[in-house]
This record gives structure tokens, sequence and C-alpha cells, in this order.
């Protein structure tokens, strides 16, 4: 009776249905496509943010500088390179000097590695991993040498202006000067901690990678396109601190879309060790058994580590720049308020349409009533009719929904995605401001935008669907029941 009743009512008012299901099928199609697009986003954020923090990481440590005393420079301040009088080697007028070194980034500051055992401790840890990231700057000069008096002094005041040989010698052979500074990043890390880290985000292209038989060793694995810029190969040394080390291994970014998280990667304890930072980390990376895990290792940490600044993938996310950025705040902003407000608009028009079709069966509910229908019998039968409406809108929407990710994917939109790091400026007056200062460098690299197709989409669609048709029916199936029987009969009289 039920069945057959619900299917010649709705045949009876295809106009009503068509137009409730359309309405629901826009809204949750709408909510399926951004829905997905938003799960695309944050796959590229991944992406991109993989090859800076490394596969599986979900929580990174790290340790705000301190503000430096009166009087000290601190480890934001400018570095310098000081030379003695017997520094240096002089050859034909021309004094060469040099001098390496090897020191933590700008804006970064070191603690006591003791805190990677607080985080291993912490319950659903499942791996964590310490890094060392350093920035090798070497400086070059060539100074000319400096005529003196019969005195052996050189000349000042009016000596100088009457006889004073002016400086001769140099690069240019005529008393000029000349400086370079060099510099690239170096990665500390444990050969041994090999799930999780910048090193676990990357690919081999030629050699090894590190091993843990490594450590202690002047060992290097470098980034494939630094290798290329700085013509070195495998089997080649390159010069950390004034020590050569042997290139063990190339490497690249997994996702060609992305860049490595430094130029070369060492030994954690060799890093200490020519930085003069034994015993000493900058970042730990740390990864949760579960993604639902990382709020409570988060608040764990933080308890146990107060110095400490903590980010989550979530949090450093928002690092990442460029249109991929643009089109996460369009998703998070737009898209969720369009979603919701067409959803909302959906249901008022089936609760709307639901009612108004009620009003107009008057003489049907009431005869019903007459005939012994009970008041829950006929809310059934009103919510059982929008609730069909409801699924036939969601099964429309999900196609809908489908399709449009479907093109989506076959248009493979490109999106522009930058993350900044620090470095050591290159040269003097480079964008450092000064030798030895550090850059922000942005890499900035092309991501395809991929938008999934996830159960949990669908599942939400589906709900969505007997939610709009259960709630129209409700409200439709409450108002049938208050109608009364002399109702009827007056409509017929």
């Amino acid at each position: 009776m039920f069945v057959t009743y619900l299917r010649r009512e709705l045949a009876g008012r295809r106009k009503q249905t068509a137009i409730v299901a359309i309405g629901m099928a826009l809204a949750i199609a709408l909510v399926i496509i951004v829905n997905a697009v938003s799960s695309g986003v944050q796959l590229a954020q991944s992406t991109v943010l993989a090859s800076v923090y490394g596969v599986g990481t979900d929580i990174t440590v790290s340790e705000t500088p301190a503000a430096p005393t009166e009087g000290e420079a601190g480890a934001n301040g400018p570095q310098n390179f000081d030379f003695g009088a017997e520094d240096g080697a002089t050859t034909d007028g021309t004094t060469t000097v040099s001098q390496a070194r090897l020191s933590v980034d700008r804006a970064t500051t070191s603690f006591d590695s003791a805190a990677l055992d607080t985080v291993s401790g912490i319950d659903n840890v499942t791996a964590a991993a310490a890094t060392l990231s350093l920035s090798n700057t070497t400086f070059d000069g060539a100074l000319p040498e400096r005529s003196t008096t019969d005195t052996g002094t050189m000349p000042t005041g009016d000596d100088a202006a009457a006889g004073g040989t002016p400086p001769s010698g140099g690069p240019d052979g005529a008393g000029g000067s000349s400086f370079s500074v060099d510099s690239f990043t170096v990665l500390g890390l444990d050969p041994a901690d090999e799930a999780v880290g910048p090193l676990s985000a990357v690919t081999l292209t030629d050699g090894r990678s590190l091993e843990r038989s490594d450590a202690g060793t002047n060992v290097a694995v470098l980034d494939a396109s630094y290798a290329t810029t700085a013509e070195l190969v495998v089997g080649d040394t390159v010069a950390i601190a004034g020590t050569d080390f042997t290139v063990v291994g190339l490497v690249t970014a997994s996702s060609a879309d992305a860049a490595t998280a430094s130029n070369v990667y060492i030994p954690l304890d060799v890093a200490q060790t020519l930085s003069g930072l034994d015993a000493q980390v900058t970042d730990i990376y740390v990864q949760a058994a579960s993604s639902t895990d990382i709020d409570q290792i988060q608040t764990d940490i933080e308890a146990a580590l107060p110095d400490s600044t903590v980010k989550t993938q979530a949090d450093l996310a928002s690092s990442v720049s460029g249109s991929l950025s643009s089109a996460s705040d369009l998703v998070k902003n737009l898209g969720l308020w369009l979603s919701l407000i067409v959803l909302a608009a959906a249901f008022l028009i089936a609760i709307l349409f639901t009612i108004s079709g009620v009003t107009r069966r008057t003489r049907e509910f009431g005869t019903l009533k007459a005939i012994g229908w009970s008041n829950g019998k006929i809310v059934r039968q009103v919510a059982g009719e929008s609730l069909v409406q409801g699924l036939i809108g969601g099964v429309v929407g999900i196609a809908v929904g489908l399709i449009g990710i479907l093109v989506i994917n076959l248009v493979a939109p490109t999106l522009t995605a930058g993350s900044a790091t620090t470095e050591a400026a290159g040269a003097m007056g480079g964008p450092g401001g000064g030798f030895g200062q550090a850059a922000v460098e942005a890499t900035t690299s092309d991501i395809v935008l991929q938008v999934p197709v996830t159960l949990s989409v669908i599942l939400i669609a589906v709900g969505l669907a007997v939610v709009g048709g259960l709630l129209a029916g409700a409200i439709g199936g409450w108002r049938a029941s208050r109608l009364r029987p002399a109702e009827a009969l007056r409509s017929i009289a």
C-alpha cells in the first residue's frame, strides 16, 4: 500500500518532483566539486611541503631565536670575516685571502639534541629525526700590496700628500681589490633515519644515499641541480668549512614540481663538529601513528618543550604561496560559503514545495484521516515522498559532480607554488643586504592540480540527499498531520 501510493503520488506530481530533484542535484554537485577540489589543493600543498619537510612528516619542531641582549649581535646580526696581518699569500704585489665558515642559517637557532629523545618518548610518535640546518659561506679576496715610506710605516697626513706611494698590485695591477662570497646550504642528518625527514622525500639519481656506516665520515650527497651548477659528479670532492667531502650520491625531489630541502647533505655528527655545535640540532621531524593523533602530539610536545615552536602540516601549508595559495583561499572561503548557500537554498525549495503540495492536498489528507489513517502514517507517507525526491536529486547530483571532477582532471589546470627558504647571501650587496647575511630564496614550481574522487565525498552527497529529503518530509508531514477531516468535507461541499 505504502509503495503503491508513493509511486502514484510521485508520478502525478512530476513537475514538483523534477524541480526539487534538480535543485538538490545542483547543490550536491557543487558540494562534491568543492570538496574534491579542496582535497586536490591539499594534496598539491603536501607535494610542495614534502620536498622540504619529508615524506610522512606530520609535525616539525624548532626553536624561535632569542632576542640578542644589549651589546650582543645575536644570531641574526651581520657575520664577519676576520683576517690577521699574516693571513693570506702575497704574490706579485697581490695578497690573496680566503676563509670558509659553516654556521646556522639566519633566523634559525640551534637547541640541545636531547629534545629528540623527549619527542620520541611522547605517545603515538612512530618516528622522529633531528637535523642541523647550516650555511657554508666562503670568502675570497685579492688585496693590493700597500707601499710604505722609508721608515717602514704607512704614510699619513701631509706625508702621504707629499710623497706617499699609492698601493700597487691587486687583480687589475693598479691597486684595485676583488672580493667574492660563495655560499650553499648544508643539512646535517642522521644516516640511520630513513623513514622521516628531508632525505626521505628525494629520489636517488646517481651513486648512493647516506648509510648508517657513514656516521663520522666526510661523505656528502648533493642535490642534482646544485651539482650541475657547481660542475660536480659522484666521486668528486666538495669543500665544506675548509674540509673536503667525497660526493657519494646525487638526489632530486620525488616530484618534478618541487625542490629538495638543501644543496648538500652530510652526516649529522660531522656537521655538528665542523660548525662547533656539538649535540645541537635545529629541527626535529615527527611522524604520527595516525592523523587523529597529530593534535595530541602537538599539545604534548609544546608542554614538554615550552620554548619550542611546533608546527603541523596544516600550519606549514600557510608558507606555500602563488596561485596554489590563492586557490586554497578560494576553496576555503568562496567555495565553502557558496556551496553552503546553494545547499540551504535547495533545502528551502524542497521544504516550500512540500508544504505547498500538502496544502493543495487538503481534501486527500482529510479523507485519509477520515477513513482511519493515523498522523504518524501520514507523516511517513509525506516523508517517504520527499526522501525519494531527495535521493533522485542525490543520484543526479553525484553524476553531475563526477562529470565536473572529470572535466577538471582533463583540463589539468597548472598552479604556481612557492616555498620560501632562508639562505646565506651569495655576494656582497646581494639580496641579504651584505655579505654573510641571509637572504630569502623563494623556490617556485608548477603543480598540476589533480582532483581525487574519494568514498567520503560520495557518502557526503548521499547523506545530504537523505537529510534534505527527510527535513522537507518531516516539516511537510507535520503540516499534513495537522489537517482535520472536517476540512476535507467542507472542500467537497
